[in-house]
């Protein structure tokens, strides 16, 4: 597949990407984790891509990063995916770092030394995400807290040996916490669901997870916040680097279909038009030039956000509206991508195990990821116009 990000060489070879790129569609079709790419993703250190060099990484930027999470995903969208939940967690203890904050050191010494992290943040009916949890958070005596509900859309499911999760604490009489912290895989009060069978991003295995008491250790117990929108560095780091790495999944999606669309166009011919294939039509030209217009505007949009987060650089409340603006382009650009690249590739893309067909039920998936449709217009309206008030219209 051709590769135009520019910059740096890349740390993912045209040759590993040939083989995720071999296997995905197997992995879709059965089911199953995409255990032989992790393997071969770890060996090539790209589970360290973000951890510093002084903690034994390689010390890639956010911005770097994102362009590999690019060609990853067009190659494997759903490998990309759940490996975006490691590179998230690296990546947001790497800003806190960045700011002079070294609370979650241990991930970055952890990820160093082989640790996959997991995302144990998405509950069933939280609409909240950041800012509320249904998950019980209950502290133990000497500091540690134990987590009783369900995580949801856990991505790395088989693979992740520390989760990251959520949950309020209420003991305080009208003082709740949301409670960070991390939770081994070994705990005995960690179980995990075989519920994966989706419509798209199969091969992520995103499983459900029930948390039934499992222990947190003082050592891995990293926030206690007020619930709702709070200004912790925290939150901050979690939402830049998840919004701007979930975007260039996405994005990599769109790269593929439109290679796809272009290689279509070139393939097909029309007896309309005395044989001559579809890439001297002028109705497919258009889609395949819009499809294309279309994917030029978020690269630079991607590379910009994730260059000011390397940057430490201070947007101040238009953070926020930026980030969620970002995600929700970059996945409804996706979607649009790959409808053109159907229609420019015709009736064969209906068929299971088209890749085309593929990429069109995995970019569906760009839906339903924070912040979705809805909430971004909402930060967004609010950044231009003002917070809603309480007060009705006036008479």
């Amino acid at each position: 597949m051709n590769d135009s990000t520019p910059a740096t060489p890349p740390l993912l070879s045209d040759e590993l990407l040939a083989r995720i790129h071999g296997r995905a569609a197997g992995y879709d079709r059965d089911n199953v984790f995409f255990t032989e790419d992790l393997a071969e993703l770890a060996e090539a250190g790209y589970l360290r891509a973000l951890v510093p060099a002084g903690f034994g990484g390689l010390g890639l930027t956010l911005q770097q990063v994102s362009r590999e999470q690019i060609r990853l995903a067009a190659h494997a969208p759903a490998t990309a995916l759940a490996v975006n939940m490691h590179l998230v967690w690296t990546g947001v203890a790497r800003a806190l770092l960045e700011r002079g904050d070294d609370s979650l050191a241990f991930l970055l010494e952890g990820a160093a030394a082989g640790e996959v992290l997991g995302f144990g943040v998405s509950e069933p009916g939280n609409d909240l995400v950041l800012f509320g949890s249904t998950t019980d958070a209950r502290p133990q005596q000497g500091g540690g807290y134990r987590f009783f509900g369900t995580k949801v859309f856990t991505s790395l499911s088989p693979a992740w040996t520390s989760l990251g999760v959520m949950g309020l604490d209420s003991s305080a009489p009208g003082a709740p916490k949301i409670v960070w912290a991390f939770i081994d895989r070994s705990d005995p009060g960690v179980s995990v669901k075989d519920d994966w069978d989706t419509l798209g991003m199969r091969a992520s295995q995103s499983r459900s997870t029930v948390l039934d008491g499992a222990y947190a250790r003082p050592d891995r117990v990293f926030r206690r916040l007020d619930p709702g929108p709070n200004s912790d560095p925290l939150i901050f780091a979690i939402f830049a680097t998840f919004e701007i790495l979930l975007a260039s999944v996405y994005t990599g999606i769109g790269r593929r279909a439109l290679e796809l669309a272009v290689e279509a166009a070139g393939r097909r011919t029309s007896l309309k038009n005395d044989g001559r294939s579809l890439d001297q039509d002028p109705d497919i030209r258009w889609r395949v030039a819009d499809a294309a217009i279309a994917m030029d505007g978020i690269y630079p949009q991607i590379d910009a956000l994730a260059r000011d987060v390397d940057a430490l650089a201070d947007h101040g409340a238009q953070w926020y509206p930026r980030l969620a603006g970002l995600k929700h382009r970059a996945t409804e650009n996706a979607k649009h991508v790959v409808d053109q690249a159907l229609r420019v590739s015709g009736g064969s893309s209906y068929f299971a195990g088209n890749e085309l067909g593929r990429l069109y039920r995995d970019v569906l998936a760009g839906l339903f990821h924070p912040s979705d449709a809805e909430s971004a217009h909402s930060t967004v309206a609010s950044a231009w116009l003002g917070p809603l008030t309480d007060s009705g219209p006036a008479k």
